[in-house]
């Protein structure tokens, strides 16, 4: 029987919830404990798991020995999880990337540390995805595209070919990208929001660019 990597979970929302199913269930990690600041612990167990305190951690879990995944959402347009998953570095931890079994990948594909990718992804060659990624269900990431560090992606994306999106976004379920856009860091893009154009920094976009561009004549 393989030997399972241990793993500790920064969180204790309903993502470190399901990040702990997922790894339990398809992956070789095993998920041994949770910790988030003492300030936010109200127990000594969570999800059937003990509770550290995230100041007192490497104590009884030393970076030698156990992982970490720092499982954010986009809290502070994920400046949170950025920032847990630099202190989680300074302690000397290793922070897994997880890619889900039934996600398509082809060809030359990098993928950062600390990513969550989920299932039902397609993940075209050449694409280049960042640290601290989380890329929810069911996306499409077309060729020769970039994902910055410390991006949220939700689900049933669609990032067209040669596209960039910069570090801290967060893009919303259905939304879609034009081919070679440039997504600034910081950008929000709502819910089924298309984007043609570049986008400024921290700045949020909704609603849909459609709009009549050749009238067909009567048949």
């Amino acid at each position: 029987m393989e030997k399972r990597e241990k793993v500790v979970i920064f969180g204790l929302g309903t993502f470190a919830q399901v990040a702990k199913v997922y790894l339990t269930c398809d992956s070789h990690y095993e998920v041994v404990a949770f910790t988030v600041d003492k300030a936010f612990v109200h127990g000594e167990s969570a999800f059937g798991l003990p509770v550290v305190p995230f100041e007192e951690v490497e104590t009884k879990y030393p970076p030698g020995q156990y992982k970490m995944l720092v499982a954010i959402g986009y809290n502070e347009g994920n400046h949170l999880r950025a920032r847990k998953y630099e202190e989680a570095k300074a302690k000397g931890y290793e922070l897994i990337t997880y890619v889900n079994s039934r996600t398509a990948i082809w060809g030359e594909v990098e993928i950062g540390d600390n990513c969550f990718i989920f299932e039902n992804e397609t993940i075209q060659p050449f694409v280049k995805i960042g640290n601290d990624v989380v890329i929810w269900s069911g996306n499409h990431i077309g060729h020769h595209s970039t994902i910055g560090d410390h991006c949220f992606i939700s689900s049933h994306v669609v990032i067209s070919g040669g596209a960039v999106v910069e570090p801290y976004s967060f893009l919303g379920v259905n939304s879609c990208l034009r081919d070679g856009i440039h997504i600034a860091s910081g950008s929000v893009i709502g819910m089924g929001a298309i984007v043609v154009k570049d986008t400024e920094e921290n700045c949020t976009y909704i609603g849909v660019a459609a709009k009549p561009y050749v009238k067909t004549e009567k048949r």
